[in-house]
């Protein structure tokens, strides 16, 4: 029996930012870029980690201009398609044509797993620019799959291409995938796409319960280059995939190739499971949260566990930075009456 054919989306250019202080410059950006094109990756996503226009004091500066990384990166990718992401409230309509000029083919608009409707103008625009549109929602665990299945259709019939949920804690496990993916597949007619994060070391496996439920796009970095624990493994899902008879088009020695070139060129240290991202996970905590958790544990001096559960606790969402300290500073103050 034929399985359908899968396509891999890329981050690591991206997503991968997110541990790096989003500081790739450009030789490390050509190199990538020029690697996962030639191993014949369909989709390369380009940018900071927080997607256009989010360079700011807030979230951190990156070392190149939108502009610049995304032009780098078209210049070295004479075949792989690019993708960049966006987030209302960062990116505005500006940086989505400067972003289309620059070379992009697909833009994903981002948001809160039950705020679907803050994509509308973006999805509208970036149609109109006549590149393919896709929708994301975050923070999917902090939503039920018959919630995420009517968020999911109202940026379809906003003019998604396709829909995307994002794993953004690392919280899920297979099942819980397979559930949303099967509903959403079930009320949209346009693919759908999953974005693992590798807190509790499922990605890989969420990635496959995506694919058999239904899912025709899933997202990975090379060695899991991404925010706190990373992302899924690219060349361990794509030889997966293989295995499992689902087609990419992507060649896998190639690909190990390009993944040993950026351990080499783009990262400290490849991502581990270390007790922040546990914490994070098992809380259903934003990744991306680890290094400023860190920071406000140390300045509090309190333990980042216990800041991840009460951000949990909380139900702090993805851009809610300014919450972390805030939890830090309620912990030691606790601390201290005991």
């Amino acid at each position: 029996m034929n399985k359908h054919a899968v396509i891999v989306h890329d981050p690591t250019l991206r997503d991968g930012q997110h541990a790096v202080r989003h500081q790739l410059d450009r030789d490390q950006i050509r190199a990538y870029a020029a690697a996962v094109d030639a191993a014949g990756v369909p989709v390369v996503e380009v940018g900071h980690g927080n997607g256009l226009g989010a360079s700011s004091h807030q979230v951190g500066h990156a070392k190149l201009s939108d502009d610049e990384m995304l032009a780098t990166a078209r210049e070295a990718m004479p075949h792989s398609r690019m993708g960049t992401f966006i987030l209302p409230g960062w990116g505005s309509s500006t940086d989505l044509r400067s972003a289309v000029l620059h070379g992009v083919d697909v833009v994903r608009v981002g948001a809160h797993c039950t705020e679907a409707n803050v994509t509308e103008r973006h999805l509208g625009v970036i149609r109109e620019l006549g590149v393919e549109a896709q929708g994301v929602l975050l923070m999917t665990h902090m939503a039920s799959a018959q919630e995420l299945a009517e968020q999911c259709a109202l940026m379809a019939g906003y003019g998604a291409q396709a829909v995307c949920l994002f794993d953004s804690a690392g919280h899920f496990l297979p099942r819980d995938v397979a559930a949303r993916v099967a509903a959403i597949t079930a009320a949209v007619d346009v693919p759908v796409a999953f974005h693992g994060h590798n807190n509790l070391g499922m990605a890989v496996a969420n990635s496959v319960a995506a694919v058999e439920a239904g899912a025709l796009m899933i997202d990975a970095c090379a060695r899991g280059f991404g925010a706190g624990a990373g992302n899924t493994q690219l060349e361990v899902l794509v030889a997966v995939l293989e295995r499992l008879g689902h087609p990419t088009g992507i060649d896998v020695r190639l690909l190990a190739d390009a993944a040993d070139l950026a351990e080499q060129t783009l990262m400290p240290a490849p991502p581990t499971i270390d007790s922040a991202s546990l914490a994070s996970g098992l809380a259903g905590v934003f990744s991306g949260f680890k290094k400023p958790v860190l920071a406000a544990a140390r300045q509090e001096g309190v333990h980042p566990w216990d800041v991840f559960v009460e951000l949990g606790r909380r139900r702090v969402t993805a851009g809610q930075e300014d919450m972390i300290p805030d939890a830090a500073r309620a912990l030691a103050v606790q601390s201290e009456r005991r």
